[in-house]
């Protein structure tokens, strides 16, 4: 899979990812966990939000490689759980094409499967998000980007 397939961009700031998890543990709040399993890398910085807005301390990993920037390839699973998932929440930042949930799925049948943002093609294969996004769109998290100058516009309008 190609960088070639994204048409458009979201970006997502630090203050709306924030709002974005609150939001979700707004959904979650009423559940009792376990602990949480992060699908690293994606799922680290959410998780650790949703840990803190549910009080949950007990954090484990599942670390799997499917992007090398914005193209798609094989997976790589460097690491696992000793589990089922029975009474965890998973977390992962993004559901796209649902490669990389499947393969979470088969490691963890049992979790309640959350995302952030989720794309159509791998919505199903979660129990719960918070904002759909397109297939075709490329999302810019926060931890991908850096803070820059911008010149005014009206410097910028001179040239």
């Amino acid at each position: 899979m190609s960088s070639e397939r994204y048409h458009q961009h979201f970006t997502i700031s630090w203050d709306q990812l924030h709002r974005d998890a609150r939001q979700l543990c707004h959904q979650l709040i009423e559940r009792d966990f376990k602990g949480i399993v992060a699908i690293t890398r994606g799922g680290l910085i959410p998780a650790a939000l949703i840990a803190r807005e549910l009080n949950i301390r007990l954090i484990d990993t599942v670390c799997i490689k499917s992007y090398d920037h914005m193209d798609q390839g094989g997976l790589d699973i460097m690491k696992g759980v000793d589990h089922d998932g029975d009474g965890w929440l998973l977390v992962d930042d993004l559901v796209d094409t649902g490669k990389t949930a499947r393969a979470v799925r088969e490691m963890l049948p049992k979790a309640h499967f959350v995302t952030m943002y989720a794309k159509p093609e791998g919505r199903p294969l979660v129990d719960q998000y918070l904002t759909e996004v397109a297939q075709q769109c490329w999302i810019q998290f926060p931890w991908d980007m850096g803070i820059a100058y911008v010149e005014p516009l009206a410097d910028q309008l001179k040239k």
